[in-house]
């Protein structure tokens, strides 16, 4: 096909030498040539940013940008305000590509400056097995209204997500991104895309769902930032619900503002969940006194009071069980399933 579009694609690195080059070559390697890459290192303290400039070497498409460490927010807003493509896709250095993504992905943009094209992706797990996540929102074409009304009150809230709220396995117009950056905090270490990709889903006039497209494989790294315990979670949690509350009472007023902030509290619940995951699986000497004096504070026992959710996973169950009935035994019961669950995955 015409290569129509520029696409600049951003690359956060930081200490991803044995899997940079892999994520890279799927990227020159795309059916897809109208693409600028961008290379941010991110103050890497291996070789990946030696590996950068190698790799930028070898294609005139590759541009490498040398930061300090500031952390994912602050390489991905770099690369954003250095790309000059109309459409932006983000990609983790770990994570890589089938190399016709970006043109079955472009085939779907109109060429408005508020469209997203959201495709599926594929969990690579260390022992081999590949998970396919699909959307739950029906494939297809959405426009302004039916955003409003379909998409829009689906965003937060649920146990399965109804669009992935990632910024990665999307091709996103420049303005979405640029318009919405503000609200992501660089402190913010989980669930960052949710500052940017709720409010662009918000703003967006035209959204593509692909059909059973897993073309992004997502790298399931047990030793990464995502895995493995962060003191600070909690707070972490409590500042992603101030933004997103935030973002409601930008976009909404009256009713419709009260059910996007109750969304937004329901979310919180749920994000709650990976707190006590955090604390349940690695912090074996403090999880009893943290769990409890979250679950027990004002502030969360008034949010599980007023904002029933439904949690179906047998996990989660387990998770909103504590929520509610913080004691002894139930905190005790959690730990005992985490280490039982962990075991199981070796």
């Amino acid at each position: 096909m015409e290569a129509t579009y520029k696409i600049s694609v951003i690359v956060p690195v930081y200490n991803v030498q044995e899997y940079l080059k892999q994520c890279v070559d799927s990227l020159t390697g795309q059916t897809y040539r109208n693409l600028e890459i961008l290379l941010v290192d991110d103050g890497s303290r291996d070789g990946s940013g030696a590996l950068c400039d190698r790799l930028g070497a070898g294609d005139d498409r590759i541009r490498v940008i040398h930061k300090p460490n500031g952390g994912l927010v602050s390489a991905w807003k770099r690369g954003v305000a250095e790309s000059t493509g109309a459409y932006l896709c983000f990609v983790d250095s770990d994570d890589w590509l089938d190399s016709c993504m970006m043109a079955e992905m472009a085939e779907c943009l109109s060429g408005g400056d508020r469209e997203i094209v959201a495709s599926d992706y594929v969990i690579e797990h260390s022992s081999g097995r590949s998970e396919y996540v699909y959307q739950k929102l029906k494939p297809g074409v959405y426009q302004k209204e039916q955003i409003r009304t379909e998409v829009a009150p689906n965003l937060l809230g649920w146990e399965d997500r109804y669009v992935t709220l990632s910024r990665c396995m999307k091709l996103i117009s420049r303005k979405l991104i640029e318009d919405n950056a503000h609200y992501s905090d660089e402190r913010i270490v989980m669930g960052e895309d949710l500052t940017v990709m709720v409010p662009a889903l918000l703003d967006c006039e035209r959204l593509t769902v692909m059909d059973r497209k897993a073309y992004y494989h997502y790298r399931y790294v047990d030793a990464s930032m995502a895995h493995k315990y962060d003191p600070g979670l909690y707070e972490n949690i409590r500042s992603l619900h101030r933004i997103m509350c935030r973002v409601m009472e930008d976009r909404y007023s009256g009713e419709e503002r009260d059910r996007q902030l109750k969304r937004a509290d329901m979310e919180y619940i749920f994000l709650l969940f990976l707190g006590l995951k955090n604390e349940a699986r690695g912090n074996a000497q403090g999880y009893r006194q943290n769990i409890l004096r979250v679950c027990r504070s004002p502030e969360i026992k008034a949010l599980v009071k007023d904002t029933p959710v439904v949690a179906e996973n047998k996990a989660n169950r387990l998770l909103y069980l504590v929520l509610r009935h913080p004691g002894e035994l139930t905190v005790r019961l959690l730990r005992a399933a985490m280490i039982w669950y962990d075991r199981g995955r070796k």
